[in-house]
């Protein structure tokens, strides 16, 4: 099992669409995908479900927010209760050999960053303060090493646009970082910063980890940045334009994150009805046309990085 969060500092990148989608050709190729919305907007849950059937089979009991709500997250409900498989998407996957299923997001998932702050101040010793940080930051990561959770080839974390303590638990969780990005000014501004944070967290993480000789139930973390993939790119004759490549070609050059090869254009007549069929666009789509072929390149480019020589991910 590979785990992958996809994150960005900057709203509206298209990353819950990017995520979606790409679960979804990943799923079409034979996988075995796991998708994690950890983002209140919820809006990768409503790509899959309708806010009617979220609200009447999920609201209450079934979503991350119950999760993490916990005295200590996953003290009441054990993660894999929560996981559903979306019967639209599935359906259209039968014969593949793939499956895509689900942990749902809840908008209240807002408030649980500050209920999770006040229980890191819960302890009055050093020792016990290094404790708590590794549970609260490392309690998604040993939640996904259930043996319920090795049957998945694939898990994408759908993280906030924040570095929240809900997102860093998905940082601690994950082998690698996907950060979809526009090519404008805003999208690109912050990331270096995001690096430096990751690059903290982790430091912090395996320092607590080492303290006194080691801790018999946490192991150092190694998250990487598989790199930046640029979204909702503008094409004009067949080119990227003159202004997004200026900003493509700033970040392959002085940013400590990688660029992908892929990207993806932007396309509204794909994208403009998102969620509403409960089935990502890139397997509704008829023929391959070049938003197509630009997923099949990214999924190609991604679960190849993921992938040990000739094998799944």
């Amino acid at each position: 099992m590979r785990v992958v969060a996809v994150m960005n500092y900057k709203g509206g990148v298209g990353k819950t669409t990017l995520t979606a989608n790409l679960g979804a050709v990943a799923a079409s190729r034979g996988l075995r995908v796991l998708l994690l919305d950890l983002d209140p907007q919820t809006n990768l849950t409503f790509s899959f479900f309708s806010i009617d059937d979220w609200h009447e089979r999920l609201a209450d009991h079934r979503t991350i927010k119950q999760w993490y709500g916990a005295e200590l997250p996953g003290r009441d409900i054990p993660l894999p209760r929560l996981v559903v498989s979306p019967e639209r998407v599935n359906d259209v996957l039968a014969g593949t050999g793939g499956r895509l299923d689900l942990i749902s997001s809840h908008l209240g998932l807002i408030d649980i960053d500050l209920e999770l702050a006040a229980l890191l101040g819960g302890t009055t010793t050093l020792d016990g303060s290094k404790r708590r940080f590794l549970d609260l930051h490392g309690c998604l990561r040993q939640a996904l090493a259930d043996s319920f959770f090795a049957e998945y080839d694939l898990v994408l974390i759908d993280c906030a646009p924040n570095f929240g303590l809900v997102t860093k638990t998905a940082i601690v969780a994950s082998e690698r970082i996907l950060v979809p990005a526009k090519a404008d000014y805003l999208s690109t501004l912050g990331l270096d910063y995001l690096v430096g944070n990751c690059t903290g967290l982790v430091q912090q993480f395996n320092d607590f980890v080492h303290h006194k000789g080691g801790d018999r139930e946490h192991e150092p973390i190694e998250p990487e940045f598989l790199g930046v993939v640029f979204t909702m790119v503008q094409i004009y004759s067949q080119q990227v334009t003159a202004a997004q490549q200026g900003y493509i070609q700033e970040v392959l050059v002085n940013s400590q994150v990688p660029v992908l090869k892929s990207h993806i254009r932007n396309s509204p007549r794909h994208f403009g009805d998102a969620g509403e069929t409960g089935v990502p666009a890139m397997l509704r789509a008829t023929g391959r046309d070049e938003v197509v072929r630009e997923f099949d390149e990214l999924a190609d480019e991604v679960l190849g990085a993921l992938s040990p020589a000739g094998g799944r991910p």
